[in-house]
């Protein structure tokens, strides 16, 4: 990590104790009940217009609560509002949806550390004894910081530079009752997004986060992927330190480099360079190695002497099946082929429209609203994301292709759009291809994506010379 990353600012108390935590969230969805339901008796009154500029106002109001109370609690609490972030809301003009998506794309930044005295305690138990114990040298300032815990460095009692990560006091035994309150903001989530289950969303939210707290877990994942992608040409994953892992402290190879902040200033070709292979770890982890990760946070990857990036934290991963796999396969193939028929079949049988649902949706206008979302990604073709794109979340639709959904009544693409659903087991999948799509905004990236993905997706031919490079490593690889 380079010595250069400004130094974070320290977090004040967490609200551990299942009172308070419970007191913020029942608070939080009380009052904005009582509020919507004020809206709605005085919008029977009022002027549809009236009406429709009361409820994006209430929509807005109701958004930024949720990120600063959330944002407050950490824990399981502060995921419920990252996993918001990937939501689209009813009911309010594009400016006022890209504020909040923007809002609440924050939570998915670096946050304040804890003062270093609450952590030590938990060390202590967690190692059996003093820090000295263990290490020579123990670095009391954190240098990145996250909803679960955070990264201190220091030197391992045989002088191996190492990365620390250590959960936050508390966060494990607050995560119950998180998930208990996170049931309980159901009816507002509904409100953003009334097409979403969002009972599903939460008991997968509920299994994943049980998994993102057990470090030993996120030890095995770490070891893993680092074995896959192990020797590759410009592609590392630090190595676990596993006898000095624990459950709740995790201890890795230290990693030198330069973090995102710095890449965003580089030249063109450097920006694009580093966008290439930021696509390639985590669409390449996906469609080869059926592998969704679900924070690809650029903070977790740093740019290596020589051009290289290490990528880091694997906490929120699931297991793809192959089915799944060949589902998401066949939306690409479809959106590239401008199949309107085969990309319903396929949307029916991935359970992203029902039997039911699929009898009210136009297929032409299905195909524009998935292209919409998609192509950037389906489709080949040299894309050149912009800054406005990363503060979107996505590639900025070129006017000749929002046309066509722009010119289909409103109302028509609404209920369509309501038709739609989001199978649980695609939160990582659908996660993870929205906040790569941001990096390159921010990066501002120029590839042919489409192309890109299609090799891990159809087994195409490298599209780049990163891709020949890669090819030849895997050949090996596949090889011995």
């Amino acid at each position: 990590m380079s010595t250069e990353a400004q130094e974070p600012l320290e977090a004040g108390e967490l609200p551990t104790g299942r009172i308070a935590r419970t007191a913020r969230v029942g608070g939080l969805v009380t009052g904005q009940g009582l509020r919507w339901a004020g809206m709605r008796t005085a919008n029977r009154v009022r002027s549809p217009e009236r009406a429709a500029a009361a409820q994006s106002e209430r929509t807005s109001q109701l958004v930024n609560q949720l990120v600063d109370q959330l944002g407050q609690m950490r824990g399981a609490a502060m995921k419920v509002g990252q996993v918001l972030s990937m939501l689209e809301f009813d009911g309010l003009p594009d400016e006022q949806r890209d504020a909040l998506q923007a809002k609440l794309a924050e939570l998915r930044d670096d946050v304040p550390p804890v003062p270093f005295s609450k952590l030590e305690r938990m060390m202590r138990d967690e190692f059996g004894g003093p820090l000295s114990r263990v290490f020579s040298e123990f670095d009391e300032r954190a240098f990145a910081a996250a909803s679960i815990g955070q990264v201190h460095r220091a030197r391992t009692l045989d002088g191996r530079d190492v990365a620390v990560k250590v959960q936050y006091p508390g966060v494990a035994e607050a995560v119950d009752t998180d998930l208990r309150n996170a049931m309980l903001l159901l009816p507002l989530v509904k409100r953003l997004a009334p097409s979403l289950d969002a009972r599903a969303i939460a008991n997968e939210l509920r299994e994943r986060i049980a998994e993102e707290l057990d470090y030993e877990l996120e030890a095995q994942n770490q070891r893993r992927i680092e074995r896959l992608r192990r020797g590759h040409p410009f592609i590392s994953v630090p190595a676990v330190n596993t006898e000095l892992s624990t459950r709740r402290v995790l201890v890795s190879e230290y990693v030198e480099g330069e973090r995102f902040e710095a890449v965003r200033r580089l030249d063109e070709a450097s920006r694009d360079r580093y966008g290439e292979i930021t696509f390639r770890f985590y669409f390449g982890l996906l469609y080869r190695d059926r592998i969704a990760l679900g924070d690809p946070h650029p903070g977790n990857q740093l740019v290596r002497p020589g051009g290289g990036v290490s990528f880091f934290d694997y906490g929120l991963l699931r297991d793809v099946p192959a089915a799944r796999a060949d589902i998401e396969r066949g939306i690409a193939r479809a959106v590239r082929a401008g199949d309107a028929g085969a990309l319903k079949s396929t949307l029916v049988a991935g359970a992203y429209l029902t039997s039911d649902g699929s009898l009210q949706v136009d297929d032409e206008l299905a195909l524009k609203l998935i292209r919409h979302a998609t192509r950037w990604y389906a489709v080949p073709g040299m894309r050149r994301f912009s800054s406005e794109d990363g503060r979107r979340g996505g590639e900025r639709e070129p006017v000749r292709e929002r046309e066509p959904i722009q010119s289909e009544p409103q109302n028509d693409v609404k209920d369509q759009v309501g038709q739609f659903t989001l199978p649980p087991e695609t939160i990582l999948i659908r996660r993870m291809h929205v906040i790569v799509a941001a990096v390159l905004g921010q990066l501002r990236a120029g590839a042919d994506w489409g192309a890109i993905a299609a090799e891990y997706l159809y087994g195409e031919p490298p599209a780049t010379p990163l891709g020949e490079a890669e090819a030849e490593y895997f050949a090996g690889r596949d090889r011995r």
